[in-house]
């Protein structure tokens, strides 16, 4: 019992240093943008959202446990919230299109990557339903 409780602590402690990273790795990669034909892509947070999902999916697969991804992806959300909520001479991200789609994309890739994430750990202990599986189970009829 002991020992399951120390890994919680070790995972939650790792999905707040994640959390962290994330959080300010995608703050500074949101802004990124790439001008062509005359049009301003802004390919920046797609990379910031798929490096928050790649995260959570790391700490889930390295934990064997839905709980420091859902962490990561809450202290992920506080630390960005505080970041857009200084005052605007402060504000690292501006409340424009691509500041937004990075703060409430966080809570949409987090609910999206807890529910890939619990479907992953529920097929891993679910018994496979394979033929061999079907013949041990059902015992051949008399034909």
């Amino acid at each position: 019992m002991m020992r399951r409780a120390a890994g919680s602590v070790r995972g939650i402690a790792t999905a707040v240093l994640a959390a962290l990273f994330v959080a300010l790795a995608g703050t500074g990669l949101h802004r990124q943008a790439v001008v062509w034909s005359g049009v301003e892509i802004p390919w920046g947070v797609a990379a910031a959202l798929l490096l928050l999902a790649s995260v959570q999916l790391w700490l889930a697969a390295w934990s064997r446990s839905v709980v420091p991804a859902a962490v990561a992806g809450v202290v992920s959300y506080g630390v960005v919230g505080v970041l857009s909520s200084a005052g605007p001479a402060k504000q690292l991200i501006p409340g424009d299109t691509v500041g937004n789609v990075w703060v409430f994309g966080i809570g949409g890739v987090t609910l999206i990557m807890l529910v890939v994430i619990s479907r992953l750990v529920l097929s891993r202990t679910r018994p496979e339903r394979t033929a061999a599986a079907a013949a041990v189970g059902e015992p051949l009829s008399p034909q």
